[in-house]
Order: structure tokens, then C-alpha cells, then sequence
């Protein structure tokens, strides 16, 4: 796909400095292996950011305000639908944050659904994806909580949010910069021939230093801002595992923290997930001397998340009402009405959670599902005495209603590429 002239934003380009490579466990790979890993290297020297200057036509000027513009629109959307007061609005949040969540994950490679997901969330289930996504969504929750000062702890923070939830991952490494080379691409052996080589691990702190300064800045367009952060971020490759994940959520992170959001999560991923080739070339690009593909990336991602985040609240604003007509008989005490909020963040529950979530007693919770199921609001799945998990089938509807949506946006964009 050709490039709209007068779109190259420039940026310094990545340098590369040399170093010596020699495997490190021989005996693990073949000599052949070995003797293509040993030897001279180049690994990325990531540029100064912290006083870049954004150069941009004023055709991706206005791209970038109409973005802006929509997500504007789609947190305050949020609030008229439910109202600021609505106890509704933090479970929306949270489902949107953990649709988020899930659209990140899946651009690693990591998929689940919105049912395993919510499973997971109570202890229920089996799937390890989704145990490895929840703690994607706890890295997103950090974000949040942590936006109103970014800085290298809150970074800290969120991989370790992040990485506590991944098997196989060393707990003591989850929020600490690595000690090591890594490399993105082949090469099991060394880095020599990968696709691309992270910067040296000495260069590491004084890189996110760098980018903690500019995220600080006030004088630079909130888009363009969240769009360059994430691109330097991935390629300081500051972490062992889970750096895209965590650049993602520092996205969300930045976005809160300047304001543009106040409400709700931005599906940002989402957007992104409908072309994930697109995204990973603009952060080759990027690298390249040219934030101009990741801008507009970020810009396309927003207007996708703006749109199909409305029609998704839209989905679970009427699932919520017809819940609460279908509760009309219910006295305005009982505990279902306090329940019912909670559904819309989670639609899968069982006694243990809202015990611990909202402090009911076993019995006042066990009276409060049956009613709930009476009314037709939520149904037990298990058909078991003991164990039992009670799901609200419309929104787990609408949320996978919103899957394929996304999934098919993404089908389309591939194929008008190959075109």
C-alpha cells in the first residue's frame, strides 16, 4: 500500500551499536546453530524522545482531532447512558477494560473467550490462556489506578500485574527491568540473525527515563503522544516477556492520565487487532525514522474503538434494562438489585465471589441467585448441587456478538490489503 504523500512524521531513526555473541548453551544446539550464533552482533540504541518536536501535515493533524474527537464522544456516551451516579458504570468499565485486555492478548497470540475469561475471573474453568489474560487485565487495572503519576514504578507495577498470572514465568523477574539481550525472530542460538535486536539491558533504565519525560510533556497531542510512548516503549523491549502487553496498557495508562478519558477503558487493542500486520510494519517503521504509520494506527485503532465501544454499551446498557424489568417484582431492598450491576462486569458468578465482592453472607447470596433465576435475569449452568456458577446469557451474547464484529472487521482489512 502505497504512502499518502506528505505523510512521513520524522523521528530519529533507531542506531545500532556491536557487540559479541557467544552462545550460551552449546550443547542444546546444533554446531551449525551455533556457529551462525557466534559472533558479532547489532543490537537497537533507541533515540532520544524526551524533547522530540512532532512535524505533522495538517491532513494527519485533522486525522488525529477527528480521533480524538470520537473518543471523547464514546467516554461521554458511557456516562449519558447509565448517568455518573449509575452503579452500573464501574462494572461497564471493567468489562471494557477486560475486553481490552482480551483484543491485547489475542495480538500475542493468546485467545479466549468472554465466557473462559469471566470463568477464570471466579476461580472456574480450566483454560490456561485465560488465566494468562486475566492477568492482562490486572496489568490494564494497574494502568488505571496508577495513571495519575506514569513513571518507572508504575511501569514496574504494571509488568508486575502482568506477569504474576503467567505460567512459567519466574515471579521474581515480573517488574524488573531485564538483565539480558533478547531479540525478536529467529534465532533459538543467539541474536545474530533475528529480525530485530532490543537494545543492550545497560541502555535499558536510561531509555525509559527518557520516555517517562516525554509522556510528562503537555505541549504534545494526547494521540500522537499515546501512539509514539507505545512505539519507543516496544522497542526498548525493557522486559524478558510480556513487553506488548504491558505497552498496551501504558497506552491506556497515558490516555487517562492526560484526561482524555475519565470514565470508561478505550478498546484501543481492538482497533489495533483488526490489522495486526499493519501495526507491527508501523512499529518497523517507527524504528525506521517515521512515526507517521504508527500515528495513523493509533488515529484508525481510536475511531474503531470509539465506534464499536458505543455499540457494545449500547449491547449492555439493554441487557442492564431488561434485567431490571424482568427484576420488577423484586422488593427494592433484596440483594439482587445489588447483584445486578455487578453482571454487567461479570456475567459469570457464583456464591464465593459475591461473598468476597460484595460482602454478602452465603445464604444472602444463595437467596439473591434464586431469585435472579426465578425472574429469568441469570441461569445456573452446572446443574450441580455443589459448585454451582450462575451466567447472564444476554450479555455474554452481546459481548460475543462484539467478538465477531472485530473479527470480521479484521477478516475485511486483510483482505483489501491482499486486493
Amino acid at each position: 500500500m502505497a504512502t499518502p504523500t506528505g505523510s512521513l512524521v520524522p523521528i530519529d531513526a533507531v542506531t545500532y551499536e556491536t557487540y559479541d555473541w557467544v552462545p550460551r548453551a552449546p550443547a542444546m544446539h546444533s554446531r551449525a546453530e551455533v556457529e551462525r550464533q557466534t559472533g558479532p552482533y547489532d543490537a537497537a540504541v533507541t533515540p532520544p524522545i524526551a524533547d522530540w518536536s512532532p512535524v505533522i501535515s495538517s491532513e494527519s493533524s485533522a486525522d488525529v482531532e477527528d480521533a480524538t474527537r470520537q473518543l471523547v464522544e464514546f467516554d461521554y456516551h458511557a456516562q449519558r447512558k447509565l448517568g455518573t451516579g449509575n452503579p452500573a458504570l464501574g462494572p461497564m468499565t471493567a468489562i471494557l477494560l477486560r475486553t481490552e485486555s482480551a483484543s491485547s492478548s489475542q495480538i500475542e497470540q493468546l485467545t479466549t473467550s468472554a465466557k473462559q475469561l469471566a470463568l477464570a475471573e471466579i476461580g472456574e474453568g480450566d483454560k490456561a490462556n485465560a488465566l494468562t489474560v486475566v492477568g492482562n487485565v490486572r496489568a490494564m487495572e494497574a494502568a488505571l489506578q496508577l495513571a495519575n503519576e506514569i513513571s518507572e514504578d508504575s511501569i514496574l507495577a504494571m509488568h508486575t500485574a502482568l506477569m504474576l498470572h503467567q505460567t512459567g514465568f519466574p515471579p521474581e523477574d515480573a517488574g524488573r527491568f531485564r538483565t539480558e539481550q533478547v531479540w525478536i525472530g529467529r534465532g533459538e542460538a543467539g541474536p545474530r540473525l533475528a529480525d530485530f535486536v532490543a537494545p543492550h539491558h545497560d541502555r535499558v533504565p536510561g531509555a525509559i527515563g527518557d520516555l517517562v519525560r516525554f509522556v510528562k510533556r503537555q505541549d504534545v497531542p494526547v494521540l500522537v503522544q499515546v501512539a509514539v510512548a507505545h512505539a519507543q516503549f516496544e522497542t526498548i523491549h525493557p522486559f524478558p516477556d510480556g513487553n506488548g502487553r504491558t505497552g498496551r496498557a501504558l497506552a491506556q495508562s497515558i490516555l487517562r492520565n492526560k484526561g482524555l478519558v475519565d470514565s470508561t477503558a478505550v478498546p484501543i487493542s481492538a482497533g489495533l487487532l483488526v490489522d495486526v500486520p499493519r501495526y507491527f510494519a508501523a512499529l518497523g517503521s517507527f524504528r525506521e525514522g517515521d512515526a507517521g504509520p504508527i500515528i495513523r494506527g493509533f488515529a484508525g485503532a481510536s475511531r474503531i474503538a470509539a465506534m464499536t465501544g458505543m455499540q457494545l454499551v449500547d449491547a449492555l446498557v439493554e441487557q442492564f434494562e431488561e434485567s431490571r424489568a424482568k427484576m420488577a417484582g423484586i422488593r427494592a431492598d433484596a440483594a439482587a438489585w445489588k447483584i445486578l450491576p455487578t453482571l454487567v462486569g461479570q456475567p459469570a458468578v457464583n456464591v464465593k465471589y459475591l461473598k468476597s465482592a460484595l460482602g454478602l453472607g452465603e445464604m444472602t447470596a444463595l437467596r439473591a441467585l434464586d431469585s435472579l433465576t426465578e425472574c429469568e435475569v441469570l441461569t445456573e449452568t452446572t446443574g450441580k448441587s455443589r459448585g454451582r456458577v450462575w451466567q447472564h446469557r444476554g450479555i455474554f451474547d452481546a459481548l460475543d456478538s462484539y467478538a465477531s464484529v472485530m473479527a470480521s472487521s479484521g477478516h475485511q482489512a486483510r483482505s483489501s490489503i491482499r486486493e
